[in-house]
């Protein structure tokens, strides 16, 4: 058996070796905050780019939709903390989600002519 594991503990070794790991997970949350961060701006320059290239309107809309899906994803899960949520919070947004997608279909499925307005 080691000397280290028959030696107790003082309350200087306790508090160090608390404020050791307590400081290698803030260290740990600052560097997914920094590598969160850096991703929300590439997907800001990939908006702004891709806004230049002039695409047509439907292809532009759904690449800024996917585009604002994911950085949206990004926030809510890491800024937001809801990444460490448990099951039922993810149950309702799945159900806020369906609904969501439902209220997008609901008009492409009541116009059967193709004009929105009469």
């Amino acid at each position: 058996m080691s000397d280290h594991a028959t030696t107790p503990m003082t309350s200087d070794h306790a508090a160090t070796g608390m404020t050791s790991d307590h400081a290698v997970d803030i260290d740990k949350h600052v560097r997914i905050y920094i590598s969160v961060f850096v991703a929300l701006m590439v997907l800001t320059i990939v908006t702004v780019t891709v806004s230049r290239f002039h695409l047509p309107v439907p292809l532009a809309v759904t690449v800024a939709l996917i585009v604002a899906t994911i950085k949206g994803t990004l926030v809510a899960c890491y800024f937001m903390h809801l990444i460490s949520e448990k099951k039922l919070i993810y149950a309702v947004l799945a159900l806020t989600a369906a609904f969501f997608v439902a209220l997008l279909v609901l008009p492409v499925v009541t116009v059967h002519d193709g004009f929105w307005i009469h």
